[in-house]
C-alpha cells in the first residue's frame, strides 16, 4: 500500500529527543579525529496575511497573532544560533485590512509587510497565491521594497522558459551552502482575474522542483537543499485521501517528498495548518499555522571529516513556536508599524449607517440571515440581477444595533473578491447549489445540520442563494438535495435564463465551482465587494434587519 510505505512521524516533542540523539551520537565521536560539525537553524513563518501586530480588526480586540509578537521568537533565536536562515512561505501582502488599506487607498509608502520583514533580515520568500490580489503593479512595488527576493521556480513567463521570479538562493550559513527553492502553488488561474497574473503561467510544482533542485546538488553544489512553497499536505495522512476541494496540484507536498531526490526540508504553506514536524520519506516537513500565531523552527546537524569537504546531513528536527500573551511586542516592528495602523483604525472607525437589531452571522450557514441577505442584496442591485450567490466567509461576524462602521462591514466580507455577473442558465443554478450541498456528510438520523459538516470542504465554499427560493434536504443523497426551487414563485425550469450575481473567485471555478464556466458574463465590477458594501449602506443609511427567508435546511 502506499501509505504502508511511507515513514512519517509528527510528534511535538521531536525536537528535544533529536537534539538528544544526535548531541550523543556527535559526543560519542569526540576525540582527536572528530570530523567537523554544524548546526544551522532555519526559522519560517508563512500565510502572515498582512497580521503585523496582535490584533484582530475586525473586532478590534487583541489576539495572539502577528509579525510583532513573531519577531521576540526570532531575535531571540539567532542569539542562541547566529547561523541562522529566516524564510517565508508566502500570503504575506494581503488579508487584514491594514493590508487592503495600504494596497487600496494608499500605496504610495513602502508595503508595510515588506518593510517590517526586511527590518527583521528575512533572507527570502516563496511566493503566495494572495501576493496577486491587488494585480502585478501593486506585487512588483512590493517586491521592489523587499531587501530579500522573492522565490518562486515554478512561475513563468507564459510561453517562454524564463522564471519570473527568482527560482532559488544559495546562502553560506556557518560554512554550509544552503540552497532554498521557492515554490507557488499553481492554482492561481483557478482563483484570480486574469489581468492580475497576466503574462504569466504557474507549472506543476513537483516537475519544476526536480529541475531546479538538480542544479542546487551539482551546479550549486549545495550541501544542505530547503524548499519554502506556498503550497501543503494534499492528503489526509491516515486515509490516503485527497482534500476534495482542491484543484490539480493545488498541493503537492506529499507528491514532493516522494518524488524528488535531493531535498532535506520543506516548509509549507497555503493550508494554515499547524505542522509541527513530519517525516516522509526521510524529508523533514514543517508547517507555522498562519497569521504569526507560530514560528517553525529547524535545527539541522552536520559533519564532515576533513578541511574542504562536502558536509553530511548528521540529524534535523523541527518544532513550532506559538506566540502566546507572554511573548512581548518587538519595538521595532511595533514602531515601523505605528503609522499604517494608524490610518486603518481612522478609516474601519468611520460611522457608514444604521442597524435597528443587531445581526450575527454564527448561524447563518445554517438558516436564511439578515446578515448573510445584506451582501445578496448589494450584489443584486449593484450587479442589476435575479440571483445571488454568496458564502458565510467570517462566522463571527456582527452587525451591532445602532451606528455601522466600516470595521463591521469589513468583518463581514474578509476576502479581495469582485463581483462578477452570468447569464446563467435555472439548470446551471441548480448544479451550483447541489455543489454547494456537499458541504454536509450523508444524514444520519437525529443529527443536526452542524454535526453533518463535512470538515474536509471549507465553509466559505458553501454557497446560499437569493432571489430564489428553495429547500435543502439532507434526508436525500448528494446531488439530489435541492427542492422545491422556485423563482417568482414558480418551479424554476432547467432553461430559464438568469442573471446571477457571484465573485470572481467562483467564476475562475474556486472550489469546484465548474458549472459556471461558460456562462456569459454580463458584468464586471473594478472594486472589490466589500467597497461595494461599503458604499450602498453609506448611500442607504440603513441596514434590513429582517431576513428574507427564502431557503431552509430539511431534516426528517
Amino acid at each position: 500500500m502506499k501509505t504502508e510505505k511511507r515513514r512519517r512521524i509528527n510528534l511535538s516533542s521531536w525536537l528535544s529527543l533529536t537534539i538528544l540523539l544526535a548531541a550523543c551520537v556527535l559526543a560519542g565521536r569526540a576525540g582527536s579525529g572528530a570530523p567537523a560539525r554544524a548546526h544551522v537553524t532555519i526559522l519560517s513563518t508563512t500565510d502572515l496575511h498582512g497580521n503585523v501586530l496582535p490584533v484582530d480588526y475586525y473586532t478590534n480586540r487583541p489576539d495572539e497573532r502577528g509579525l510583532a509578537k513573531a519577531a521576540t521568537i526570532i531575535r531571540q533565536a539567532r542569539k542562541e544560533n547566529p547561523n541562522l536562515l529566516l524564510l517565508d512561505s508566502g500570503d504575506t501582502i494581503q488579508g487584514t485590512p491594514l493590508a487592503f488599506y495600504h494596497n487600496r487607498k494608499n500605496n504610495a509608502p513602502p508595503d508595510p509587510m515588506m518593510l517590517v520583514m526586511s527590518e527583521l533580515g528575512f533572507d527570502a520568500m516563496g511566493v503566495g497565491n494572495h501576493e496577486f490580489n491587488f494585480g502585478l503593479k501593486v506585487l512588483e512595488k512590493a517586491r521592489r521594497e523587499a531587501r530579500f527576493p522573492w522565490l518562486s521556480a515554478n512561475t513563468y513567463e507564459k510561453g517562454t522558459g524564463r522564471p519570473y521570479f527568482d527560482p532559488y538562493l544559495v546562502r553560506e550559513v556557518g560554512g554550509v551552502r544552503v540552497g532554498v527553492l521557492g515554490l507557488t502553488t499553481p492554482g492561481i488561474p483557478n482563483w484570480e482575474n486574469p489581468q492580475n497574473y497576466a503574462g504569466l503561467e504557474f507549472r506543476d510544482p513537483v516537475a519544476e522542483a526536480k529541475r531546479w533542485v538538480a542544479v542546487l546538488r551539482e551546479k550549486e553544489r549545495a550541501d544542505l537543499v530547503v524548499v519554502a512553497m506556498h503550497n501543503g499536505l494534499e492528503e489526509d495522512l491516515r486515509t490516503g485521501q485527497t482534500n476534495p476541494s482542491q484543484v490539480p496540484n493545488e498541493n503537492s507536498a506529499v507528491r514532493l517528498a516522494e518524488e524528488v531526490p535531493g531535498v532535506d526540508v520543506i516548509l509549507m504553506g497555503h493550508t494554515h495548518r499547524d505542522v509541527p514536524a513530519l517525516f516522509i520519506n526521510g524529508v523533514l516537513l514543517a508547517q507555522a499555522n498562519a497569521w504569526g500565531r507560530h514560528v517553525a523552527r529547524v535545527d539541522v546537524y552536520l559533519e564532515r571529516d576533513e578541511a574542504g569537504g562536502r558536509w553530511r546531513l548528521a540529524a534535523k528536527s523541527s518544532r513550532t513556536i506559538p506566540v502566546t500573551d507572554r511573548t512581548a511586542v518587538d519595538p521595532e516592528a511595533a514602531r515601523l508599524i505605528a503609522p499604517y495602523d494608524r490610518e486603518t483604525q481612522n478609516w474601519l472607525s468611520k460611522e457608514i449607517g444604521a442597524s435597528a437589531a443587531e445581526l450575527s452571522a454564527e448561524d447563518a450557514r445554517f438558516r436564511d440571515s439578515a446578515i448573510l441577505d445584506l451582501i445578496h442584496r448589494v450584489q443584486m442591485d449593484v450587479g442589476k440581477a435575479d440571483v445571488s450567490m454568496a458564502a458565510v466567509f467570517n462566522p463571527q461576524a456582527r452587525i451591532p444595533r445602532g451606528p455601522v462602521t466600516v470595521r463591521d462591514i469589513a468583518g463581514l466580507y474578509v476576502y479581495e473578491n469582485t463581483l462578477v455577473v452570468l447569464e446563467v442558465t435555472g439548470r446551471q443554478l441548480k448544479e451550483a447549489l447541489e455543489h454547494s450541498a456537499k458541504y454536509f456528510r450523508p444524514y444520519t438520523p437525529g443529527a443536526s445540520p452542524a454535526e453533518l459538516v463535512d470538515e474536509k470542504i471549507p465553509g466559505y465554499n458553501f454557497d446560499i442563494a437569493e432571489g430564489v427560493s428553495y429547500d435543502l434536504d439532507l434526508t436525500r443523497p448528494p446531488g439530489d438535495r435541492i427542492q422545491n426551487l422556485r423563482f417568482k414563485g414558480q418551479p424554476l425550469s432547467d432553461s430559464q435564463k438568469l442573471r446571477l450575481a457571484t465573485n470572481n473567485y467562483r467564476v475562475n471555478g474556486g472550489g469546484g465551482f465548474t458549472m459556471y464556466a461558460d456562462a456569459p458574463v454580463v458584468y464586471r465590477s473594478g472594486e472589490e465587494i466589500r467597497e461595494l458594501i461599503i458604499e450602498w449602506v453609506e448611500r442607504s443609511g440603513r441596514i434590513p434587519a429582517e431576513a428574507t427567508n427564502n431557503w431552509r435546511i430539511v431534516t426528517r
